[in-house]
């Protein structure tokens, strides 16, 4: 999935509409933090750790979408950490950071499973691209076609109109479906009342908030009838989906 970002930038979302996640690994605290904030400005989330055992500590709990990892780290080097993570994360797609620039080192990464590689000093620039590419490729970032909003085991076609959750295709009124197209287009956004209804509705707030509560019941009814529940009430601020918690 896509979305465009209030800096202009084509962002990369997770299918459930959360933000990519990427394990930035180097011994260099320096370099983990510039290498940090160039990736959390594309709105991704970001970890760091500074050597192997962090690096494979850190993967296991944060189930990375793509992972930054030096050749060269203090207690064992990039394929060994590489090695092991194929493991359990097989398909997860890896750039390589080197300070070595020859043939037989980036033809060694490469052919240990490493997707990409780059030599130091790098740009930030080259290293966000390679990151999307290899991001892109993966699957990890949903590429069906812009009309699918995909929020958790929800999808909704702006196309078709069509709405199922876990398979199962769930009628909704006109007035409905663009309701839900606006929670969905704002995974994990409170929405207030007053928002819902300029967007839904075109209506100025004053007086009408039952009307936006009202649907809010009707498509709880349809979405979230016998399943855990995906849309949320926060109290004085407005609504929410996001995915369900299992």
């Amino acid at each position: 999935m896509t979305t465009t970002s209030p800096q202009g930038r084509t962002e990369l979302l997770r299918p459930d509409g959360s933000p990519v996640r990427v394990l930035v690994v180097d011994d260099e605290q320096s370099i983990t933090e510039l290498l940090s904030m160039a990736l959390r400005y594309e709105g991704w989330q970001i970890r760091a750790a500074g050597d192997g055992h962090g690096a494979l500590q850190t993967a296991r709990e944060f189930r990375p979408d793509a992972v930054v990892l030096d050749m060269m780290l203090p207690d064992m080097d990039g394929l060994t950490v590489l090695g092991r993570l194929r493991r359990e994360l097989p398909d997860v797609p890896v750039l390589f950071l080197t300070a070595k620039d020859a043939v037989e080192d980036r033809v060694a990464g490469l052919t240990a499973g490493g997707d990409d590689y780059v030599t130091k000093p790098f740009s930030l620039e080259e290293v966000v691209a390679r990151l999307r590419g290899l991001i892109r490729r993966s699957g990890a970032a949903d590429r069906r076609a812009d009309s699918v909003l995909v929020v958790g085991d929800l999808m909704l076609d702006e196309d078709s109109h069509e709405v199922s959750r876990g398979g199962e295709n769930i009628h909704l009124t006109a007035t409905e479906f663009e309701l839900l197209r606006f929670l969905m287009r704002n995974p994990r956004r409170v929405l207030s009342k007053a928002q819902i209804l300029d967007r839904v509705w075109s209506y100025d707030f004053g007086g009408q908030a039952n009307v936006v509560e009202l649907y809010i019941s009707y498509l709880r009814r349809k979405i979230d009838a016998g399943r855990e529940p995906m849309i949320h009430t926060r109290r004085g601020a407005g609504y929410l989906i996001k995915p369900a918690t299992s």
